[in-house]
């Protein structure tokens, strides 16, 4: 797993479709259907931290595109599930 695309398909797997109509809201909605995968035993945990890295990286070249930082934080939900 190298980038968002790629956690988009796997989510797909299990019939998680996200498309809320912004990319970095896109990228949120992920992190949180991650945190359940993981939470339900489903994502080992370096299959968890390999998303979650992603993830952060994203949303923050994202946030960095764009200037909109008024969202979800992807790296204080990380730290708050461990």
């Amino acid at each position: 797993m190298k980038n968002f695309y790629d956690i988009l398909q796997y989510l797909k797997k299990y019939e998680i479709y996200i498309h809320v109509g912004k990319r970095l809201w896109d990228i949120e909605v992920a992190a949180l259907e991650v945190d359940n995968l993981y939470k339900a035993k489903v994502l080992s945990d370096q299959d968890y931290q390999t998303m979650k890295v992603i993830l952060a990286k994203e949303h923050r070249q994202e946030v960095e595109r764009t200037g909109d930082n008024s969202h979800y934080d992807v790296n204080a939900a990380q730290s708050a599930s461990h």
